[in-house]
């Protein structure tokens, strides 16, 4: 790493990458970033990121705005992946040119895209970033943070150098970092929880907080982390608790609770994704942005990985498969995004 601080890319100026560009900025450093959609890079050299919502920092204008990389761009000792699950290898291949030897690649993305990475760098250069904040793009340029939180950092091997270590530091200015041995386990557990929020999210169109009110939606997001816990536990992973609270293994429906009717155990569970809903009112999916936009969902990282690799061990997944189909029917324009959508998911699931 230089001495003069670390050269930081961040390639994608959408919501978390936006947040997180704005919040870097204000530090001072050495920020980059790459946005190939022209109405976003144009309004970030007018006005710069303008970020609202908890914490937001003053509006700050990069020194340039790239939308490609080429021979007069020097190499950056971070390139930080802020894009869409679906758009991640060919942005790791983009940049990979322009990573220093000894750079890292970080991966922002929901899903586990860590491996997918690695191919075009290496994985000892590759640093997973699973992020516990929500935030939406209300236009060009223009970002708020809808939720509070911070991150949890690893390697894909457990360990921990020099180059985490100040990268933990600086996203410290975003919110709280945690670095974890144990990235699968954290990874697995938020593919867990985006699998039924984001997933549910896009199907039902509407923002979480209006969703969890209803009994038969916290019930299909039971069901869905359920099924990936199941499927994690055949992987071998230890899952680790999201922002250190949220248990997974414990919110697991036992094969009680899926017969019963009612139950102790699932008013607790009902009551925590209340409380859930509750704090993260305001989150509307960004797979359902991106369709709005005409981009492809991430469905595939998310439910499809879990039902690819769930066929591997002979399980069963039928409401992620479902739900699965139900966002990439709605993608290509056979279903709509509403509540009577989400409830004929769990009617035609039960």
């Amino acid at each position: 790493m230089t001495n003069a601080g670390p050269r930081i890319l961040v390639v994608g100026c959408g919501a978390i990458g936006g947040v997180i560009c704005g919040h870097l900025l204000d530090l001072g450093l050495d920020v980059t970033p790459l946005a190939t959609n022209a109405a976003i890079a144009a309004a970030l050299r007018e006005r710069g990121f303008v970020v609202r919502g908890e914490e937001a920092p003053p509006v700050t204008r990069p020194a340039r705005v790239l939308e490609r990389l080429d021979e007069s761009v020097a190499p950056f000792d971070y390139v930080l992946l802020a894009t869409q699950p679906p758009q991640v290898e060919q942005a790791a291949a983009g940049a990979a040119p322009w990573l220093s030897a000894d750079g890292r690649m970080i991966c922002f993305q929901n899903g586990l895209c860590e491996e997918r990475v690695a191919k075009f760098v290496g994985a000892e250069r590759v640093i997973g970033a699973v992020v516990a904040w929500g935030a939406s793009m209300l236009e060009p340029g223009v970002y708020e943070r809808t939720s509070s939180g911070g991150f949890s950092l690893g390697r894909l091997d457990g360990t921990t150098d020099e180059p985490l270590e100040q990268l933990a530091r600086a996203l410290e200015a975003v919110g709280p970092v945690t670095i974890t041995s144990n990235l699968l386990g954290a990874r697995w557990s938020k593919l867990a929880i985006n699998c039924a929020i984001s997933t549910l999210g896009t199907i039902g169109g509407d923002r979480l907080g209006t969703l969890m009110r209803q009994r038969h939606v916290r019930r299909l997001a039971l069901e869905v982390m359920t099924e990936v816990v199941a499927v994690a536990r055949a992987e071998g992973v230890e899952l680790e608790k999201v922002s250190g609270t949220l248990d997974l293994d414990w919110i697991a429906l036992t094969d009680a609770e899926r017969a019963a009717g009612g139950s102790p155990g699932l008013f607790a569970k009902h009551s925590l994704l209340l409380a859930v809903g509750a704090r993260y009112r305001r989150l509307r999916s960004s797979m359902l942005a991106a369709i709005e936009r005409g981009r492809p969902p991430s469905v595939d990282f998310l439910n499809g990985e879990v039902v690819e690799r769930a066929a591997r061990h002979g399980i069963d997944v039928p409401v992620n498969q479902t739900a699965r189909d139900l966002v990439w029917a709605i993608a290509r324009g056979g279903k709509q995004a509403s509540h009577a959508t989400l409830r004929g998911l769990f009617d035609g699931t039960r």
